[in-house]
């Protein structure tokens, strides 16, 4: 397999069949990802969402879900809930630090603001506080988050979005 020096990665709409894919790449994320941040236990905790695959999938369904590719392969999801917060992020580790996590959210900025949204936030993860940073998201609160008998630390952010221009 010959590597990519410049991947292309594309964008396209979550499809229920995608559930269990987009499931391995959540917890791949989390088990990869995140050990800087958070003990094997929060992780095992937090990853244990996408156990019941029922309730994953149709979260992904009532949520504006969109999916990043490789070569018609998903690398990474993210999906916006209620027009007002990022909801998910979560990108293979192979895929990590190539961009991807950067084109989903702009995607969903993009529908976000052409759908009236004047601010949108965030729960990030401690993992995740400094790319939502970077793209001008600031800290609102601290929160402490039960998942299962672990307690996980992520951070409310928000962004006041660019206003979008209505002119033809």
């Amino acid at each position: 397999m010959n590597a990519v020096a410049n991947p292309t990665f594309g964008l396209r709409p979550y499809l229920p069949a995608d559930a269990p894919m987009l499931a391995d790449i959540f917890r791949a994320s989390i088990e990869e990802l995140t050990s800087d941040d958070y003990s094997e236990s929060q992780q095992e905790a937090w990853a244990s969402a996408a156990d019941d695959m029922q309730a994953f999938a149709a979260k992904l369904g009532r949520e504006l879900t969109l999916i990043a590719t490789l070569e018609g392969s998903p690398v990474g999801f993210a999906s916006l809930e209620d027009n007002t917060k990022i909801d998910l992020l979560y990108v293979h580790p192979a895929a990590a630090r190539q961009g991807v996590g950067a084109l989903l959210c702009d995607a969903l900025e993009k529908l976000a603001g052409a759908r009236g949204t004047k601010q949108l936030s965030v729960d990030a993860s401690d993992t995740a506080i400094e790319f939502f940073k970077k793209r001008g998201y600031v800290a609102q609160q601290r929160n402490s988050v039960s998942r299962g008998d672990e307690w996980l630390a992520n951070t409310t952010m928000q962004k006041t979005l660019a206003a979008q221009d209505k002119t033809s």
